[in-house]
């Protein structure tokens, strides 16, 4: 039986219409992915999101928009990840978790090894798009 984890991820977005992604660090080192992580007891999908980015790259988002929510399964465990538009309000994007961050502009999506689940989320921004 898989364990089930529960996440929420941001597609966070600028004025130029670009995505910040995020290069992991430890499982599935060196796969990109969209800022999130674990939702915690008692806490909202948004709130997580929120807490999230804030401990991850010390910046303050908004929760825009949802967008999706991917079911996958690894081989070690089942994932369920709500997926939302966001906004930067504050901050500077300080990597406190991640090997690396890029904006990666929406058009050419592919430049980067995306997490599997992730892929869903940028299918739907495409067909969005």
């Amino acid at each position: 039986m898989f364990d089930r984890i529960e996440v929420a991820a941001g597609v966070v977005t600028n004025a130029e219409g670009r995505m910040l992604i995020c290069r992991r660090k430890g499982a599935l080192e060196g796969l990109w992915e969209f800022p999130g992580g674990k939702v915690e007891a008692g806490e909202t999908p948004e709130e997580a999101l929120v807490r999230e980015i804030k401990e991850e790259l010390d910046t303050l988002v908004s929760v825009d928009e949802f967008l999706m929510t991917v079911e996958y399964d690894y081989p070690e465990f089942h994932i369920s990840m709500d997926c939302f538009i966001c906004s930067i309000i504050s901050g500077e994007l300080t990597l406190l978790e991640h090997e690396s961050a890029k904006w990666l502009p929406l058009e050419d999506p592919w430049q980067v090894r995306w997490l599997p689940s992730d892929i869903e989320v940028i299918r739907k921004l495409k067909e969005k798009a």
